[in-house]
């Protein structure tokens, strides 16, 4: 039923050999990786509002959106020219991680991945928390903080499934809204730009109370609200905003997602993605210098009181526009579900995560990565209430710290290599370098007490966290090495069989054990009376079984200590022995069947799996199919079979 259920949600399994058709054509890539940058234009532009707002008199603050607008694409050419460098260096994937591991060192790298990490978790709980807030603006339900929570992780579940069947069938149905949301915002800026300069659109009616409001509630002093705004509250407002990069990085960690040639793919699609993000940040911007809308908490959103002004409040277009941006907005998680699994695969392969994360699920994703970042997002989620302003300060953290590190990293790349063209590469991502690093340091400073203090102290606990899992990583493979000198040497077997009383199921498993020809082999039960021995003992002569039969008593009806008892004496009696107990155990046709059956075990699993030498055998015995077996055996480590339990008074 689990499997059928499985089967139902991410679809029918697929071979290794098909990955190459799962590779992603650029229509369907830029849906993927560019989702997460092109939604960022939907909240960018309120969260420098969000700052300005509070310091600054308004509408004073709204003609500094333009100018930080051009600055912010102008930061985006750079950064992105600079990972064009990055995709046609490392075809494989060329993230902050993979580049600093080549040219910076472990420790670099080991905090570009640790920061990635966080940004792709961020992204995720970022964008399904402003996708709710789109459609709370469009039906008025915002101010409802359980309603988001609860809208943002049904969102959250969706998006995992989504991934889990596949990239290209998550990035086909993920296309539609990308390119939907890319239409009517080009609608909007378009017919607004028509309407400022030819109907004269003027700003929205009533802002200036609610901005007003806004500033009392953020605790300024209205009365001493300055025309000007200062260096300090300027550089805040552009860390807010320089969120239109986030994503850039997933185009480099992704381009073996991409149908050959890979990298010039990639790249294409790179220029592509500038392109539509930079148009769009400048033109969301520009509208927003005129109609002068601002942040209302628990209000409509910023994009949505323009969309209202331009198109008309409860119209077609702008529901349609509502929908858009609900629609890119959650989708854009996609981003992070494409670029997470992917990175900690990469920092699993190199020991510093739990090698399950490296490993392909069924359908040629990442499945565990797909499914720990859904569930770190959804703590964030729940933690900060899905909201949006609340997460932007740590989100800009990590994205530059992937920046500046990636930068960097191809900057001793060239000095190292010297390839054709280097010293031209060289001057693009030195100044993607330093860009970025200045960036860097603008937000950690600027947004230091606002909450991007919680990235540099969590970003360096999950590097430490990561050195931790390879140290033991590398203990477990110097234990486990062997010399070459040694060799597979002859060890006895003890093998004890437990029986509660003589059933089929206790015969089957003492037919099993003599077939292994153990060098000694014991049947062993525990009484707790006279009766109960004496019942045993007369079914062992009535069944002339041929095992020696060994008889524990415990006066206070415990079953695992006395087993564990006699366990370490033959271990003490025989060196370099081997222990093997063989446990019956009953197979039911219902799982609630097996709730009344062999639940002994899981204490002596427990119990056992501690002792040095010692294999438990579980055998299995099919009541319903007239007594068929399948013999379970344990790993060499030691511990008992799932649900194994041996027989005992009063079981048929």
């Amino acid at each position: 039923m689990a499997s059928t259920f499985k089967r139902f949600l991410v679809g029918k399994p697929l071979a290794s050999n098909e990955q190459e058709h799962q590779a992603l054509g650029k229509p369907v890539a830029l849906a993927v990786f560019a989702s997460d940058a092109i939604s960022s234009t939907a909240y960018a532009t309120e969260e420098i509002l969000f700052v300005l707002l509070a310091g600054a008199t308004f509408p004073q603050t709204h003609k500094y959106l333009v100018p930080m607008a051009i600055v912010a694409v102008f930061l985006l050419a750079v950064v992105c020219t600079s990972y064009r460098q990055t995709l046609y260096a490392y075809p494989d994937g060329g993230g902050a991680y993979v580049v600093s591991r080549e040219n910076i060192g472990r420790t670099s790298a080991l905090v570009a991945g640790a920061s990635l990490l966080v940004d792709y978790t961020l992204t995720v709980a970022v964008s399904v928390s402003s996708g709710v807030l789109a459609i709370g603006s469009a039906f008025h339900f915002n101010h409802n903080a359980t309603l988001r929570v609860v809208l943002a992780l049904g969102f959250v579940v969706l998006m995992a499934l989504g991934n889990l069947r596949g990239l290209k069938e998550a990035g086909r149905v993920f296309a539609v809204p990308t390119y939907v949301y890319a239409l009517f915002l080009s609608l909007l800026i378009g017919y607004g730009i028509y309407r400022i300069g030819f109907q004269h659109l003027g700003s929205i009616p009533g802002n200036d109370a609610k901005a007003h409001r806004f500033a009392e509630e953020q605790g300024a002093d209205v009365a001493k609200l300055t025309g000007s705004v200062g260096l300090l509250l300027l550089l805040r407002a552009f860390s807010s905003g320089a969120v239109v990069l986030a994503g850039v990085e997933a185009m480099s960690n992704g381009v073996p997602a991409f149908r050959k040639p890979k990298s010039k793919n990639a790249a294409q699609t790179l220029t592509m993605m500038a392109f539509i993000l930079g148009a769009m940040t400048l033109g969301i911007s520009y509208l927003a210098s005129h109609l002068h809308p601002v942040f209302e908490e628990g209000g409509d959103t910023v994009l949505s009181q323009m969309g209202a002004a331009i198109f008309g409040q409860g119209s077609a277009i702008y529901y349609c526009l509502q929908f858009a941006t609900f629609g890119i907005l959650i989708l854009a998680a996609n981003t992070a579900y494409a670029g997470f699994p992917q990175l900690s695969s990469n920092i699993a392969s190199d020991g510093f995560l739990p090698r399950q994360l490296a490993n392909r699920g069924d359908r040629l994703v990442f499945s565990n990565g797909v499914l720990i970042l859904s569930g770190m997002a959804a703590l964030l989620i729940v933690a900060f209430k899905a909201e949006v302003s609340a997460l932007i300060p740590l989100y800009a953290v990590g994205v530059f710290v992937g920046f500046t590190l990636s930068q960097y990293g191809m900057v001793k790349h060239h000095l190292r290599l010297r390839e054709p063209k280097w010293r031209q590469s060289l001057v693009i991502n030195g100044l993607g370098c330093f860009m970025t690093g200045v960036v860097l340091v603008v937000v950690v400073i600027s947004k230091f007490a606002q909450g991007a203090w919680i990235p540099v102290v969590v970003i360096p606990s999950i590097v430490l966290l990561l050195k931790g899992i390879n140290r033991h990583y590398t203990s477990m493979d110097e234990l486990l090495e062997v010399p070459e000198t040694e060799k597979v040497r002859r060890r006895t077997n003890t093998v004890i069989v437990l029986v509660g009383r003589v059933t089929r199921g206790s015969l089957t498993a003492i037919a099993y054990a003599r077939s292994l020809n153990p060098d000694r082999l014991v049947a062993v039960t525990v009484v707790s009376n006279a009766e109960e021995q004496d019942r045993i003992t007369r079914q062992w002569e009535a069944h002339q079984i041929p095992v020696e039969l060994q008889t524990l008593y415990s006066p206070y009806r415990e079953l695992s200590r006395p087993i564990l008892r006699y366990v370490d004496d033959l271990d003490d009696r025989y060196d370099d022995d081997f222990v093997t107990v063989v446990v019956p155990e009953f197979a039911l046709d219902h799982w609630w069947q097996q709730l009344l059956h062999n639940q002994s075990a899981l204490l002596l699993r427990t119990r056992l799996r501690g002792r040095p030498n010692t294999v438990v055998t579980s055998v299995p015995f099919h009541v319903s199919k007239g007594g068929g077996i399948t013999v379970a055996l344990a790993h060499p480590d030691p511990l008992v079979a799932e649900g194994a339990e041996p027989a005992r008074q009063g079981d048929p």
